[in-house]
């Protein structure tokens, strides 16, 4: 049986390249999956002996019937949330992600969108834009609460939350978190409870892994706990965040601003953000340096590598 992948999910052309030199591939698909997965000839899907994804696809575990011969699932990045990892298990169907591979990219952006965000760019450059700076003339946009003695709530300490907590200890703030129990490894105070935390805090930074437990994990009364200076900023999943109830809290003055790189309902965005001031926007792109990118092809490829090879694949998921 040939080396055959199914592609999911839509690749940068080199590594699509690279991928076709050493496997025959099937796909990319047409999205959502789940819906154009059934349509595949039922000798191209006998032939798929792994499939690369990306962790945020849904696949539902009925979807495995369709692929008598899949041993592997491959997600390209850290996420695996949409992935049917029990009834994969099962099967004795491998997954696969690619953790830390992009976690300095994804740190990066969130210190950006939070100095946005608390600078308020979008803002002064619309200002600047419509022609209102005049110089030393006097005229200047309102002062804001700066980054100095902040306290910085990170929302998951894991390999991205903790670059965050390194790179955010330079703007001389204060930093706390909250995961599901405190690390040993490090000093920074663990909150038991995340609404412990937004209280303490006065930025929230999300960096948890999204699942079924965490959805709307930051809503309305984590928001009022922030307070009217607070920001929040997201880069791990948009479904960790009520997006309407953030955007209600920005419109209303329950907090000030946010940072966000994930949406809820992605690509679609809640329209109310673009209108509101304080909000730095980006399009999921976190994760999108050519160092990150080069570290989780080369993940992919060594775990398909292994699992073609009938050895160990390198970063299954864990348990």
């Amino acid at each position: 049986m040939p080396d055959t992948i199914l592609l999911v999910t839509k690749v940068p052309r080199q590594f699509l390249k690279t991928l076709s030199d050493h496997y025959e591939i099937i796909g990319p698909l047409e999205t959502p999956f789940a819906t154009h997965a059934p349509n595949l000839p039922s000798a191209d899907a006998a032939r798929v002996r792994a499939i690369l994804t990306i962790g945020s696809v849904n696949f539902p575990p009925a979807l495995l019937d369709l692929f008598p011969n899949l041993g592997l699932i491959s997600c390209l990045g850290t996420g695996f949330e949409g992935i049917p990892l029990a009834a994969a298990r099962q099967r004795g169907i491998a997954v696969t992600h690619s953790p830390n591979a992009n976690a300095s990219a994804v740190a990066d952006l969130a210190v950006g969108l939070m100095i946005s965000a608390v600078r308020d760019f979008t803002v002064a450059r619309n200002w600047l834009q419509a022609g209102n700076f005049k110089g030393n003339a006097g005229v200047r946009l309102p002062s804001v609460k700066g980054l100095t003695g902040r306290r910085v709530g990170i929302y998951g300490l894991g390999a991205i939350g903790m670059k965050i907590a390194q790179r955010v200890a330079a703007f001389e703030t204060e930093i706390a978190y909250h995961n599901r129990k405190p690390r040993q490894d490090v000093a920074y105070p663990w909150h038991p409870t995340l609404e412990a935390l937004a209280e303490w805090a006065d930025v929230l930074m999300v960096a948890a892994r999204a699942d079924a437990t965490n959805k709307h994990a930051v809503n309305r009364t984590i928001m009022e706990k922030l307070g009217p200076d607070g920001i929040v900023v997201n880069i791990s999943r948009g479904s960790v965040i009520d997006e309407v109830a953030l955007a209600e809290s920005i419109r209303d003055g329950t907090i000030r601003g946010a940072g966000l790189d994930v949406y809820e309902h992605e690509p679609a965005v809640t329209p109310a953000l673009f209108e509101l001031p304080h909000v730095a926007l980006t399009p999921h792109i976190a994760g999108n340096t050519h160092d990150a990118q080069a570290a989780m092809h080369r993940l992919v490829l060594s775990n398909l590598a292994a699992f073609f090879a009938g050895q160990p694949v390198v970063t299954p998921v864990p348990e």
